[in-house]
């Protein structure tokens, strides 16, 4: 595995490997801090592509006032050796100078699809976001990019980027992945208290018994999943919720409230956000009513 962290550096031998044929390039954008969902991005993108990249790079511009920018774990140590085990080709790892030598005047704004959610709770993060991750596609030009669904809204967000902009890479969302009990594997996990990790399981708890309300008619309308996501979470004293929202995915679109979900043609994303003490979590499921969970 070649470790690289200059920007012409990656062009250089990312051009040496598509003279030689050694594609597709799959890329793996990542803060680091790695982890078994990170993995299986990985995995992936070895199964299917030549050259695997992996960057890692905790992205100031996505971070607002007072959140978690200067305490974001970091192990290189660590996150470089997941990566040799996961068969990466080439890891990037820029600093800050090397991504943004000067202020940054240009950004990549998605409208409409950043306005709710985590989008609404956090102004100008995913303006961060699609910047970043706009500049790395032109830095790698990958065939393919892997990200996992952990992130759905993003997932979305960039999917739109990529057709709006006639990016020349197919963005290849993965399955979210789970700790052994259910909680969303996060790189934020680890700010968990113990009590806190044991009452974040609400977030996996209320959406599993949402989708099995919705699949056995329990539960009919995005009120009424709202409704028993809330009522669900807010039994672990400590939760404080940020949203619980029922919508189409991926163009995030509100539901009719009078609108049976079963009998829907459209995908369904059931999404949460909650903070334990200073560490917020999100989580997700979708239902896909013509093929039922």
């Amino acid at each position: 595995m070649q470790i690289i962290r200059t920007i012409q550096a990656l062009r250089t031998e990312l051009s040496r490997v598509t003279s030689k044929g050694m594609g597709p390039i799959g890329f793996v954008p990542t803060m680091g801090y790695l982890h078994e969902g990170h993995g299986s991005l990985l995995e992936r993108a070895r199964m299917e592509c030549g050259t695997v990249v992996l960057s890692i790079f905790v992205n100031p511009i996505q971070f607002g006032p007072g959140e978690d920018f200067e305490t974001y774990p970091r192990d290189e140590a660590r996150d470089l050796h997941i990566a040799e085990e996961k068969g990466v080709d080439i890891a990037f790892l820029p600093t800050m100078e090397e991504m943004y030598p000067q202020p940054v005047k240009t950004k990549v704004a998605v409208s409409e699809l950043t306005t709710l959610l985590c989008g609404a709770s956090r102004p100008g993060h995913f303006d961060g976001v699609t910047t970043v991750v706009n500049k790395l596609f032109n830095i790698v030009k990958p065939h393919y990019a892997y990200f996992g669904m952990k992130d759905a809204q993003q997932v979305a967000v960039i999917q739109q980027m990529v057709t709006d902009l006639n990016l020349e890479v197919q963005v290849i969302p993965c399955p979210l992945v789970r700790e052994q009990d259910g909680l969303a594997m996060s790189s934020r996990n680890v700010y968990l208290s113990p009590e806190e990790r044991r009452q974040a399981l609400s977030l996996s708890q209320a959406l599993s018994a949402a989708l099995e309300g919705i699949t056995k008619g329990s539960l009919r309308t995005a009120p009424e999943v709202q409704e028993h996501l809330r009522s669900v979470i807010s039994k672990a004293p400590l939760a404080q919720i940020d949203y619980a929202e029922v919508l189409l995915f991926p163009q995030l679109q509100a539901v009719s409230d009078d609108a049976t979900l079963s009998s829907l043609s459209e995908t369904v994303i059931l999404a949460v956000a909650v903070k334990f003490g200073k560490t917020r979590l999100i989580d997700n499921v979708l239902y896909q009513p013509k093929a039922g969970v």
